[in-house]
């Protein structure tokens, strides 16, 4: 982006005229005046991936504000991102720019529903997706994201027993892969879905693959098509060799590999779109198509450079988790982090 350009604004009815160029590098200063790190998703718009010290998937994400020598960490992601930063980090300052950035996915399971589902099987091991608020985390053994929740399980499975009780949640789709994957029969999912990816159906996928006939498939676990793609695959129909199971980490992984190799011209992704412009930066000579163009999260695309901007510049927006519920929130975290080191 190269000029004044429109930037939608999430709750206003039209959209301000910024200048982009210069308020990326107001943005930067900022930064540089606070001792703050930009952390941001792979779902976010361009020009935040673009200001970002660090861009990436959840794990990636946890791992980085684990780590990070700063004092402030603007967060670009949505709410439950934050929470688990200051999780991570009690001592710092998160900043989050825009508080209603949430996610339908968090929202899908509560902490009586957990509890609940908890006393309906003793015993059980509990892993919920990181995509959860600090109050379920704070009732679970083990967190997990896309990247490695087969990870996880397997790690509980060798810990304790293969016919070990777990409970996961709360993404259904996911929750399918991970069963499927690890074959682990004593599993019970939670019926929880991100918005986005349950609306990527089988037949968008059907449509698109008939219009690029030779494009690889890339396919993020959590996505609604999921299961009928595995069906597909394990009854001959797709061609194994061109699909993919893929975190948003492992798509930009592929990506940086198939710009090495020049090994392909399309490759057809099925996840939110932001993903796309990480992608293609990582592999200029490939096109990427989505799967469908309609996935797009509008609580990540709430976070805007004007936003970014203001939290910096006020120290505003700060996401605390009270030291109790971090405390115990914490745990299944670090588990999380430290299966993939």
């Amino acid at each position: 982006m190269t000029g004044p350009t429109a930037l939608p604004m999430a709750g206003e009815p039209a959209p301000e005229l910024v200048d982009i160029p210069a308020l990326k590098a107001e943005v930067r200063e900022l930064a540089r005046e606070r001792g703050a790190v930009i952390l941001a998703h792979n779902y976010q718009v361009p020009e935040i991936q673009d200001v970002a010290d660090y861009v990436g998937d959840s794990l990636g994400l946890s791992q980085t504000a684990a780590r990070v020598e700063q004092d402030v960490i603007a967060f670009c992601g949505v709410h439950f991102m934050a929470e688990t930063a200051s999780i991570l980090c009690p001592q710092k300052t998160v900043l989050l720019p825009d508080p209603d950035a949430g996610c339908s996915l968090a929202d899908s399971i509560t902490p009586p529903e957990l509890d609940a589902w908890q006393a309906e099987h003793p015993g059980a091991i509990t892993v919920m997706y990181v995509n959860t608020t600090a109050a379920i985390k704070a009732l679970t053994d083990y967190c997990c994201t896309s990247s490695n929740a087969v990870q996880v399980v397997e790690h509980i499975r060798r810990e304790h027993g293969e016919d070990v009780e777990i409970l996961f949640g709360p993404d259904m789709f996911l929750g399918a892969y991970v069963q499927k994957t690890t074959g682990h029969a004593n599993m019970h999912v939670w019926s929880g879905e991100c918005h986005v990816h349950a609306g990527i159906r089988p037949d968008d996928i059907s449509a698109v693959r008939a219009e690029h006939p030779g494009a690889d498939f890339l396919i993020h676990p959590e996505c609604g098509c999921v299961t009928s793609v595995m069906e597909y695959v394990a009854s001959g129909d797709v061609d194994a060799a061109g699909v993919h199971m893929l975190s948003t980490g492992g798509m930009l992984q592929y990506a940086q590999e198939a710009q090495r190799t020049g090994s392909k011209v399309e490759v057809i992704v099925a996840t939110e779109t932001g993903m796309l412009y990480p992608m293609q930066q990582a592999a200029p000579g490939v096109t990427f198509i989505p799967a469908n163009r309609a996935a797009s999260c509008r609580y990540m695309k709430m976070i805007t450079l004007p936003k970014l901007r203001d939290v910096l510049r006020d120290m505003t927006g700060e996401v605390r988790v009270a030291a109790d519920l971090a405390e115990r929130a914490r745990l299944p975290i670090e588990r999380m982090v430290a299966i993939n080191g």
